[in-house]
């Protein structure tokens, strides 16, 4: 069963997806804390975890940073501020999907099954993708660079495999954002250069100048080995 972190310190919206996703056979684990989330995530390993940034002693970023030094888990920002600026902030630090309060369960829910498709993207048969500067193991969801091992969220791994997969093509943004986070995402452009310049930044030996990483402008985006 897929284990969910929910952290909010709002005692309704604990009870409500608590409730909504045990029905679905989540096991749920929840924190109503910074602290008490960190431990808990430590402790439990959860498969996703579900966010607010306005917690009572520590704000949620630095949940996010402090989470993805070891964690991998999907983190859906769940939050009442609605300025496009805390979208990116977030996202830039290491969330992978964002839902401002009041929501739709079956929107977020929908959100949770998106998360779940990032997290398996790749079958046995997947091949190894060598460049000059990197190597990406699409089937062991490994990128090393330089004998190191790059550590990658979820959504920028799910992203960088389905460009290396249809490496030399050009893969268009409606394709990429209904691929990675669903056909009501269509509209988010955004997500997509916040995510490409995370793996140039990782990936790249010249971020300003990519060699692998192409945007094709008003396009999409090319992986290029």
């Amino acid at each position: 069963m897929t284990r969910v972190l929910v952290v909010d310190d709002e005692p309704q919206i604990l009870r409500a997806l608590r409730i909504n996703l045990t029905a679905r056979h989540y096991t749920v684990l929840t924190a109503t804390t910074a602290a008490t989330a960190l431990h808990t995530a430590a402790r439990e390993h959860p498969d996703i975890i579900i966010l607010d940034l306005g917690l009572p002693d520590l704000d949620g970023m630095h949940v996010i940073t402090g989470l993805r030094g070891w964690c991998t888990a999907p983190i859906i920002v769940l939050t009442a501020r609605t300025d496009a600026t805390d979208t990116i902030t977030a996202l830039d630090a290491g969330a992978d999907d964002y839902i401002t309060k009041p929501f739709g369960m079956g929107e977020l829910l929908a959100r949770i099954r998106a998360a779940e498709r990032r997290t398996d993207t790749t079958t046995p048969t997947d091949p190894t993708i060598v460049t000059d500067d990197f190597t990406i193991d699409l089937a062991a969801r490994k990128v090393t660079r330089d004998g190191t091992t790059v550590h990658l969220t979820p959504t920028e791994w799910a992203m960088l495999a389905m460009l290396a997969r249809h490496h030399g093509k050009l893969v268009g943004q409606r394709e990429l954002l209904t691929e990675l986070w669903g056909p009501t995402y269509t509209g988010h452009t955004h997500y997509l250069r916040v995510y490409l310049a995370q793996l140039r930044h990782k990936l790249e030996p010249d971020p300003t100048h990519p060699r692998h990483l192409i945007t094709e402008p008003g396009q999409g985006y090319r992986f290029e080995i």
